[in-house]
């Protein structure tokens, strides 16, 4: 059944949004996902955002694919086509659909008319009902639902059939039962939605060719792959959202590539080795000492985590910083304090991990944007914190963290050799009088040290009191100051070895607009839709702590600078002013810190808006 109000008759091809409406653990989920794999699948650019609540089951959840031809694929906040699945959100469900657009509701039951808007077409599939009828058992029937709702928006915005229902074949190859029980159900919302409806909509998929050497992945992944790759053998964790992927993927991965198989094993014994150490510890605290004895044993060790977690392991941070332990710290930031929205995003931890610990500490951080980049950057943080000998972070999010995103295909250069930094073997030990860990500096301000195993000669007390250049304990201010001030020195040098911030001009340009991390498509577009508007800016994301001078340059070069990032406190503005010495009125915070993905509208609002009150 459908109730015509009012049709936007304009086609749209490849340029609409739709969200889906549902209840918390009722299984719709690998339905959602399985739309955005289908049109990827025919070659159009397209995202995914899954906004869950943190409950286990019976709060709202919704799903956002955004669909556009142009590579525009940041949060959209106008949707074209509502699958309100939730009867407890319809009022804000409906609200949220544009003028023209459409609602897809089960019509097993009447709608309230007073949710009814005369701008919006209503579409009434009797998904309950189809399914009482054609499943036997209750959970198949609420999970049938779901490919149900599925199959009919495959028909209104024509998705290939053939694709979605060679996705569910490969998803459930080992099932038969399933397998039948998918299919049937994808049928059903199929072929009501053709015989009942005028499909496809105005707005629709047609097949294009700009997927072609791209993947569909998630950060976590991502970043787990990156640490196999990176040469990581030993990791210690504790579970917590939205981090627990990257661990649950590595273990995963080194299962399948990290085991040597045992000839002849004996009775009893496995018939593999495993060549690595994964650990789930008791708490984070216990967690980041695991990776920092590894460490100093010389292992490739990491964890992972969220803020929660990092404000824990600030004490032996500052242990790792103070005595040069290497260690790689993947942060997967979601809403805080404190406990905060835990399936919520956000960017509030960058001062947390900037500054971890008590005293005057520095550490180094990475900023991914997007999965690609969390794969490259895990593999760059081991090497840089082998190099400084120091602990690193990679600050991902939720968005970036759990969402499917299309980038290009990863890549990587079989010569790699990875920078274990300056590591002295028994022949070095053995041209030298006598070792001491803290002297002998480089010129990057790094000293060499030596691995449990090596010659007696290389032997040293570590300590996280106050100690001098040859390890030795003390409480003199100038000895203590020289390895303090050191350290500083050390940390600045690093800059050149943290990725570039990438950096775009435009000419006539007279303001910049500064960003990071998962921020990237939505401020780009919202660049371009400015442009239309006859406000042209300049672009910079910063992609590394601590700053090149480069970011000082682009701050000063430009009347102004709008910093966006999702926190309320304009961290990354602060960072840069407090590092730079630029002064902080040259740029003025665009703040995103609801929890959700950025949108280019909201930076739109908010660059105007600031621009009018300036006026």
């Amino acid at each position: 059944m459908a109730i015509d109000t009012a049709q936007d008759t304009t086609v749209r091809v490849n340029d609409f949004a739709i969200k889906l409406a549902n209840v918390n653990g009722t299984g719709s989920a690998s339905a959602n996902s399985l739309l955005m794999q289908a049109i990827f699948r025919m070659g159009i650019p397209v995202s995914g955002k899954n906004l869950f609540p943190s409950n286990i089951q019976g709060l709202p959840t919704w799903y956002e694919i955004r669909v556009n031809k142009s590579g525009y694929t940041a949060r959209a906040l106008d949707y074209d086509l509502m699958v309100a699945m939730n009867s407890a959100t319809y009022e804000e469900d409906i609200k949220d659909v544009r003028s023209g657009g459409y609602v897809l509701y089960d019509s097993s039951w009447p709608l309230d008319e007073h949710l009814l808007r005369p701008d919006v077409t209503f579409l009434g599939v009797p998904l309950a009902r189809m399914c009482i009828e054609n499943f036997a058992a209750p959970r198949e029937r609420i999970l049938m639902k779901n490919v149900a709702y599925a199959g009919a928006v495959v028909a209104l915005v024509g998705i290939d059939i053939e694709l979605v229902s060679d996705l569910l074949s490969e998803t459930f190859a080992r099932n038969e039962l399933l397998r039948e029980s998918n299919q049937n159900a994808l049928r059903l919302g199929y072929n009501y939605a053709k015989e009942n409806f005028e499909c496809p909509l105005p707005f629709r998929v047609e097949p294009m060719d700009a997927t072609k050497n791209s993947i569909l992945i998630d950060g976590n992944t991502a970043a787990a792959l990156g640490c196999l790759y990176a040469g990581a053998t030993v990791s210690g964790w504790y579970p917590i959202t939205p981090a627990t992927a990257v661990m649950d993927n590595f273990t995963r991965l080194c299962a399948q590539f990290r085991r040597e198989p045992v000839e002849n094993p004996a009775p009893g014994e496995l018939p593999y080795k495993n060549n690595y150490l994964i650990i789930q510890a008791e708490d984070e605290i216990a967690a980041i000492g695991m990776v920092l004895g590894a460490s100093w044993n010389g292992a490739r060790a990491f964890t992972s985590t969220s803020g929660p977690g990092i404000s824990l392991m600030n004490e032996l941070l500052g242990l790792a910083y103070y005595t040069e332990i290497p260690a790689v710290l993947i942060d997967v930031q979601r809403t805080g304090p404190s406990t905060g929205m835990p399936t919520r995003t956000q960017q509030s931890d960058i001062l947390l991990c900037a500054y971890a610990s008590h005293g005057d500490t520095k550490h180094i951080l990475l900023f991914p944007a997007n999965p690609r980049e969390c794969f490259e950057f895990a593999v760059q943080c081991f090497d840089i914190a082998e190099r400084f000998q120091t602990p690193v972070f990679m600050l991902s999010d939720l968005d970036i963290g759990m969402n499917d995103w299309v980038v290009p295909e990863l890549t990587w250069d079989d010569s790699y050799v990875p920078d274990r930094g300056r590591v002295l073997n028994d022949v070095d030990l053995a041209g030298m009088a006598e070792f001491f860990r803290y002297t002998d500096e480089d010129s990057e301000f790094v000293t060499p040290r030596t691995l449990p195993g090596s010659d007696s000669k290389g032997a040293y007390f570590i300590r996280g009191s106050g100690h001098d250049k040859f390890g030795v304990y003390t409480e003199d201010s100038e000895k203590y100051q020289e390895v303090v001030d050191r350290l500083k020195k050390k940390h600045a040098a690093s800059a050149t070895h943290v990725p570039a911030p990438v950096v775009e001009r435009h000419d006539g340009a007279t303001v910049g607009i500064i960003t990071l991390g998962g921020c990237d498509l939505a401020v780009r577009e919202a660049i371009d839709q400015l442009a239309d508007g006859g406000l042209v800016a300049d672009f910079m994301r910063v992609r590394g702590f601590p700053f090149v001078p480069e970011v000082r340059q682009f701050v000063e070069e430009h009347d102004y600078c709008f910093v966006v990032e999702q926190n309320r406190d304009a961290q990354l503005r602060s960072l840069i002013c407090i590092e730079t010495g630029v002064a902080i009125e040259k740029m003025r915070p665009l703040l995103a810190y609801g929890g959700f993905p950025l949108s280019a509208r909201q930076v739109v609002d908010g660059v105007t808006s600031q621009l009018e009150n300036k006026q």
